[in-house]
């Protein structure tokens, strides 16, 4: 029988070091994909979780598959915690009193990005530019970059005049429920279509 890894054990594997989205980058793009409005097959977004090359880097086919499995367990987990409106940010995501926010929400939050620009022609169909749900969608990327990058953030809401430090705390509190509502709205959106 084969071993199964979990996704932890398998982004630790030495000789895939560096190959990989690491554990937080890849919860983010799950998120991301698990969140479009008109579901992608993983083999659409698969090779992205390794920087799109053709070829896996996988050294045998028992560590792809684990990989591969271990991924959509995620995805399974995260499309309906979205819809339902129960997802909440993974246990390593966290504020941090030095630098806002901890490398691994910075990392998941760059996941998002990165999976959303994947979807986006399916976000721009079913929310416009010109539609109210626009707002939504650009509400959720904002926060998102903020948390991604919250010292340059930091540094704008300071030319405006305003102390942003307490806003982060909202903003991460916020990002469950927001995701949630863009997905749910985003799903509802597309059933229409």
């Amino acid at each position: 029988m084969a071993l199964i890894l979990t996704l932890q054990e398998i982004l630790a594997q030495p000789e895939l070091e560096d190959k990989l989205l690491n554990q937080a980058k890849t919860q983010g793009f799950i998120a991301a994909m698990a969140a479009a409005p008109f579901p992608l097959t993983p083999h659409e977004w698969l090779p992205f979780l390794w920087g799109g090359e053709e070829v896996a880097p996988f050294t045998d086919g028992e560590q792809l598959e684990s990989y591969i499995e271990a991924v959509i367990q995620m995805w399974n987990a995260y499309r309906p915690a979205l819809l339902d409106n129960t997802w909440q940010w993974p246990v390593e995501c966290q504020l941090d009193d030095a630098d806002i926010v901890t490398d691994a929400t910075r990392d998941f939050c760059e996941g998002v990005l990165q999976g959303w620009q994947l979807a986006r022609d399916d976000w721009e169909t079913v929310m416009p530019e010109d539609s109210q749900d626009n707002a939504l969608l650009g509400g959720v990327l904002l926060s998102v970059s903020m948390l991604y990058d919250p010292e340059t953030s930091i540094a704008t809401l300071a030319e405006q005049g305003m102390q942003g430090l307490e806003q982060f705390e909202e903003i991460f509190n916020a990002i469950p429920t927001m995701l949630c509502g863009l997905t749910m709205r985003g799903h509802q959106l597309a059933e229409q279509e």
